[in-house]
This record gives C-alpha cells, sequence and structure tokens, in this order.
C-alpha cells in the first residue's frame, strides 16, 4: 500500500497557489503605470511663440472645390455658376439640381476649368488668394459697377486616423482646419494600448511624393510643430505599444499555461481530498 505524507501535499498546494498569484501579477505587470499617458507632459515649460499665426489650407490637385459667384444681378453672376443638371426620365428634359452648385475637381497639374474664363491654376493657392484671383479674373465680362463676391469651399478635405483609437475611420473636415489632437479626440481618442510618442504621420505633397513624420503628443513642443495642423488627406496612424505586442505574441501560451496550473492545482486538491478520508 503507497503511503503519502499529507504534510508534503498540503505544501504542494501552498507552493502551487502561490505561483498562480506571481503568474497573475506577472501578466498585469505594465498595465498599472501612468508613465507616458500624459499629453504635453512639458505644457508649463516651452515657450510657444512659434505655434502663433493662424492657419490657412492650401488647395492640392484632386481637391474639390465649390465656388460660388454673386453679383447684385443675379443674371450678371449666372454663367459664372454651373448648377448641377439632372436628366429626367422619358421626356428627356433637363432641369437644375435644386440650387446646388456643381463641383471643381483641381487636376493634376493644379488646374480647374472654369465657365467663361477657361483653365485657371489655383493649386497651391488658400482660399482667400483663390477667391481674389477669380475675382480678377470675371471682373472683365462684369458692368463696372459691380463688385463680386466670389466663395471658395473645399468640400472633398477629410483625413484618416487608424490603429489604437476607439474610432478610426475616415473624418470629413468641414471647418477646412483640424489639428493633430482634434482627430485624435474625433477618433475617440487613444486606447490604453496606443503608443503616444511615435504616431506615424503620412503626407502627401502637391506632387504626389509621400512623406512620413513621427509625433510625440506626450511632448508639448507639437504646438510648434508645422504639423500640428492637418493637411487633406494627412493619414494618421496609431501603433500598438510594446504591452500590446507581448500579449499579442504569448497570448495563446498564457491561455495554456494558465491551463495547466489549473490541472495541476485540482490533481493536488484531488490528492488532498483522498488522504483526508
Amino acid at each position: 500500500m503507497l503511503i503519502v505524507d499529507y504534510t508534503l501535499f498540503v505544501q504542494m498546494k501552498k507552493i502551487i497557489f502561490s505561483l498562480i498569484v506571481t503568474a497573475m501579477i506577472m501578466a498585469m505587470t505594465g498595465c498599472g503605470s501612468s508613465k507616458g499617458f500624459t499629453y504635453l507632459e512639458n505644457a508649463d515649460s516651452i515657450s510657444l511663440a512659434a505655434s502663433r499665426g493662424l492657419y490657412d489650407a492650401r488647395i492640392m490637385p484632386k481637391d474639390e472645390l465649390t465656388i460660388t459667384v454673386n453679383t447684385t444681378d443675379p443674371e450678371a453672376a449666372a454663367p459664372f455658376n454651373l448648377q448641377v443638371r439632372n436628366q429626367l426620365g422619358g421626356g428627356k428634359q433637363v432641369s437644375s439640381g435644386g440650387g446646388s452648385l456643381q463641383g471643381y475637381l483641381v487636376d493634376n497639374s493644379g488646374f480647374i476649368n472654369f465657365p467663361v474664363i477657361g483653365k485657371i491654376h489655383v493649386s497651391g493657392l488658400t482660399k482667400p488668394e483663390c477667391e481674389d484671383l477669380i475675382k480678377s479674373k470675371i471682373q472683365p465680362y462684369l458692368a463696372r459697377t459691380e463688385n463680386p463676391i466670389v466663395t471658395v469651399r473645399m468640400s472633398s478635405y477629410h483625413i484618416t486616423v487608424l490603429g489604437e483609437v476607439g474610432q478610426p475611420g475616415v473624418i470629413p473636415v468641414s471647418t477646412e482646419k483640424m489639428s493633430v489632437l482634434e482627430a485624435i479626440a474625433q477618433a475617440g481618442d487613444l486606447g490604453v494600448y496606443g503608443k503616444r510618442d511615435n504616431i506615424m504621420l503620412i503626407r502627401e505633397d502637391p506632387t504626389g511624393q509621400k512623406h512620413v513624420v513621427r509625433l510625440n503628443l506626450n511632448d508639448a513642443n507639437l504646438l510648434n510643430s508645422p504639423y500640428y495642423y492637418l493637411q487633406q488627406n494627412d493619414v494618421l496612424y496609431v501603433q500598438p505599444n510594446s504591452v500590446k505586442a507581448k500579449n499579442s505574441g504569448v497570448g495563446s501560451s498564457t491561455t495554456l499555461w494558465f491551463s495547466f496550473i489549473g490541472i495541476v492545482t485540482s490533481v493536488a486538491s484531488l490528492l488532498v481530498n483522498v488522504l483526508r478520508k
């Protein structure tokens, strides 16, 4: 008959329990630290003089512009306001689109084809600059007493946020001005696994060349950066931090490890209960 030392099994049970607790603590290590989670940590200790100035977006190829011309005589402005035309059904009749204006797509060379005037180069201009240019072009076609009002809007302005954020996706920007922090907020903020000190900004210039810039949300010098305000079609990618990477790599093995410990604990408990009888 096999004689088993009851005291030995009790000690084994205590050791296994300690191993479980230790493994759980190790699995959670790193999640409790707040270091690196604070935005603009040094905001009180740096000068923000370089951030002075109002941002104005510049028109780029493939932007879609909405352009309206207003004059005291509506008929004088009509030739410069292309309205959307809708084809009706069986009668083949054409009607205007309820007052909506047709957009102007900036081509790869930076031109739009404006009614009456023809091609106008607008790439690289701000909205006020584009408005002044169009106004100067149409002025000769109007009466001397007319002072036309030209309004330009970028109807296709948007940015994209991907990665470790609450709601990744494409964000339309109706104000034609959005900062990095506003974009992060619109995307639901970074999750606990988001890497705040190494945000990837992907930007395409007017020639089609892509550029990658790294941004640090922990550093208040971001406010002085020329990349603080986003351009149309910018992409922000929030990378996962090391904790997320480790969890992804060892998730399966950790599950198996805890399962193994659970089995060992169950067997030890069973043997202890048997010995008590």
